[in-house]
């Protein structure tokens, strides 16, 4: 199968761009999604040919590829960077000397998400993976009340806030994955819908599958594979472990990942929930060809070990479909 596994570097921003790719190489792993808070500089990237030629030598050095950009804290900052949705943690997404000043960080965050389609032009990515945020995710449970007018009012928002950011996507022939995540606008099956029809499933807007992210909600990520896979432009593969034993509870009850009392925990892949030989068969049965990203995140395993197994274990799902029926050999001539 010519999928290539791919190594996401978000949680590894802590290690130079020599550093991950030497480490991905060790690993197994033909690529990476970098991240653009640890590896890439986007607006040097975006005007600096000789830094996009640095950022390629270094890959090509361990004979990695990259297929996608990841830009997920900066596409975070565009939709929560609103007066009435403000989270003071963003802070720490955006410089320093825009702190506690949700207008300034979502200008900034607009204009680096417009340097970051151009990057990923330069860089001759066609896919910048990412989240967008949300004015209304503090709003899910409907206490005090949320009408109907304020939930189409924060999707129309979502609509004036990314449109011009799209265009420039489309300037660059670049498409934007979402991570359907919770604290997005779409974070699960019908608010990912919704948002696809408010922006008249403007092409430039797809998805990046994550089933570690639906499993715990009670959605079954092939399912929703199948049903959006037409908007499917890169793939995750992250698992999720429940523990629901009677006391954890299923909102992790504000306790750190990893302990045993939350209801669940992202786990290494293979080791938790997610039925990823159903998600592959769906994934050839569409002719998915992209990259198979591995996002690991497991605070109950060390991350070298758990990410190696990790590359191991995709490269055996990671099977081609069937040429022929099972029962042609029973015809007769």
């Amino acid at each position: 199968m010519a999928r290539p596994v791919t190594f996401f570097t978000g949680q590894w921003a802590d290690l130079s761009l020599e550093d991950v790719c030497k480490t991905a190489h060790e690993m197994g792993y033909e690529g990476l999604e970098i991240a653009t808070w640890g590896q890439l500089n986007v607006r040097k990237a975006a005007t600096n040919p000789a830094y996009v030629q640095e950022v390629k030598t270094t890959l090509e050095k361990y004979d990695l590829g990259c297929w996608a950009i990841g830009a997920h804290l900066t596409g975070q900052c565009v939709g929560d960077s609103l007066k009435y949705a403000y989270d003071p943690r963003l802070n720490g997404f955006a410089p320093e000397e825009y702190a506690g000043n949700p207008e300034a960080i979502q200008k900034w965050a607009i204009e680096e998400m417009k340097y970051t389609a151009q990057a990923a032009k330069n860089m001759d990515v066609k896919i910048v993976t990412c989240f967008m945020g949300s004015p209304i995710w503090k709003m899910w449970y409907s206490f005090p009340q949320t009408s109907e007018e304020q939930i189409e009012e924060a999707y129309q928002t979502m609509k004036n806030l990314w449109s011009p950011v799209f265009d420039e996507f489309d300037a660059c022939g670049v498409k934007f994955a979402l991570e359907v995540h919770p604290t997005e606008i779409a974070y699960d099956y019908w608010s990912t819908k919704k948002l696809l029809e408010t922006f008249e499933y403007r092409e430039t807007l797809g998805i990046n599958f994550d089933p570690s992210h639906l499993i715990w909600q009670g959605l079954d990520p092939a399912m929703f594979l199948y049903d959006f896979y037409d908007r499917v432009y890169h793939v995750h593969i992250k698992d999720a472990k429940l523990n629901l034993n009677g006391r954890n509870g299923i909102l992790g009850s504000h306790i750190t990942f990893g302990d045993q009392r939350r209801g669940w925990n992202f786990v290494s892949p293979g080791h938790g929930d997610v039925d990823f030989d159903n998600i592959i068969r769906v994934l050839n049965q569409k002719g998915y060809e992209g990259p198979l990203s591995i996002e690991w995140e497991d605070s109950g395993m060390e991350r070298v070990f758990g990410a190696t197994e990790a590359c191991e274990f995709t490269k055996r799902m990671n099977f081609a479909p069937s040429d022929v029926a099972f029962d042609d050999a029973l015809k007769n001539d």
